[in-house]
C-alpha cells in the first residue's frame, strides 16, 4: 500500500505522469503504462480488511476504529482527485464504506459522514465546470447534443437499434467514430447494440451471479480477514459495474469508469483478475 501511495504522488510529477483526456493518471513504463489509482483500490481493500479484522471491537469508536480507517481512505481519495479522477475515487470510497458498514460501524457515524460527503461531492462538482456540464447533460443531454450531451446521446443511439437480439456480433455502427471510448467506458453500449437486450441482460446476470458467489464466499470465509477481504473485492466489482452500466444507459452522469473484465485497459483488467484470483483463493477455504 505504501508503494501505491508513492506511485500516486509520482504520477502527479510533470514529465513522469502521462495526461489523457484532462487527467494525469498514468505512468509510462517502456511501451506500457500503469494507472496507480487502480492499484490503490486493491491495496486499500487488503489493508483495511487486515485493520478491521484486528480492530473490529473499536469500529464503533472514532478515535481507534472509524477515524484511522477514514483518514487513510480520504488521503488516497485526495491524491486521486489531484489527477483528477472522480470516478475511480468514488468506487474506492464506496467500497471502503461498504467494508466499514459490514464491520459494524454505527449508523449515526454514517449519517454524519453522508452529510459531509454530500457537501464535499457538491463542492467537487461546482469547482470544475466540466463536471457541472456532465450533471446538466445528464438531466437533458439534448440541450447540448454536440458537446456535453454527445457521449450519452451516442450511447443511447447504440443501445436503441440493438433491439431484442442485436445487429449481430461485430456489426456495431456506433463504434466507428460515433461513440467516444467504445472500447473502454462505453463497451456495454456496443455490446447491447451487437447482442441486443438478450446479450446485455446475460452480461448483467453473469455479474449478479459473481456477486452472489462473492457474498457466499465472504459469509463462509474461515476468518474475519478473509471475510472482509472478500466483501471488499466483490463490493469494488459491484459498484464499478453499477456505475458503468448506469452511465451508459443514461441513469447516471457520465464519468470515466471501465466495465470489469470487458473494457479494454491493462491496469483495470490486471487488478480485476488479481482481485478475482484472491477471491478464488478465499473460496478454497470457505464453507460454501
Amino acid at each position: 500500500m505504501i508503494v501505491c501511495f508513492i506511485l500516486l504522488l509520482v504520477v502527479l510529477i510533470p514529465g513522469i505522469g502521462m495526461e489523457r483526456n484532462g487527467s494525469r493518471s498514468w505512468i509510462g513504463v517502456g511501451a506500457f503504462s500503469i494507472q496507480p489509482s487502480e492499484f490503490i483500490k486493491l491495496a486499500l481493500i487488503a489493508f483495511l480488511a487486515k485493520f478491521l479484522s484486528e480492530k473490529q471491537r473499536y469500529i464503533t469508536t472514532v478515535k481507534k476504529g472509524l477515524g484511522p480507517s477514514l483518514a487513510l481512505v480520504f488521503l488516497a481519495f485526495g491524491l486521486i482527485m489531484l489527477q483528477p479522477d472522480l470516478g475511480t475515487g468514488t468506487v474506492m470510497v464506496g467500497t471502503c464504506i461498504v467494508m466499514l458498514f459490514i464491520a459494524g460501524a454505527r449508523i449515526f457515524h454514517f449519517a454524519v459522514l453522508g452529510l459531509i460527503g454530500l457537501a464535499g461531492f457538491v463542492g467537487l462538482i461546482l469547482s470544475a465546470p466540466y463536471r457541472m456540464a456532465r450533471i446538466t447533460s445528464f438531466l437533458d443531454p439534448w440541450k447540448d447534443p454536440l458537446n456535453s450531451g454527445f457521449q450519452i446521446i451516442q450511447s443511447l443511439y447504440a443501445i436503441g437499434p440493438g433491439g431484442l437480439f442485436g445487429l449481430g456480433l461485430g456489426e456495431s455502427r456506433q463504434k466507428f467514430f460515433y461513440l467516444p471510448e467504445p472500447q473502454t467506458d462505453f463497451i456495454f453500449a456496443i455490446l447491447s447494440e451487437e447482442l441486443g437486450f438478450i446479450g446485455g441482460s446475460l452480461v448483467i446476470l453473469l455479474f449478479a451471479l459473481l456477486l452472489w458467489r462473492g457474498i457466499k464466499i465472504a459469509l463462509g470465509a474461515p476468518d474475519l480477514y478473509g471475510s472482509f477481504l472478500a466483501v471488499g473485492i466483490i463490493s469494488m466489482i459491484a459498484i464499478q459495474v453499477m456505475i458503468n452500466i448506469g452511465v451508459v444507459t443514461g441513469l447516471m452522469p457520465v464519468t470515466g469508469i471501465t466495465l470489469p473484465f470487458l473494457s479494454y485497459g491493462g491496469s483495470s483488467l490486471t487488478i480485476m483478475l488479481m482481485a478475482v484470483g484472491v477471491l478464488l483463493n478465499i473460496s478454497r477455504y470457505a464453507r460454501v
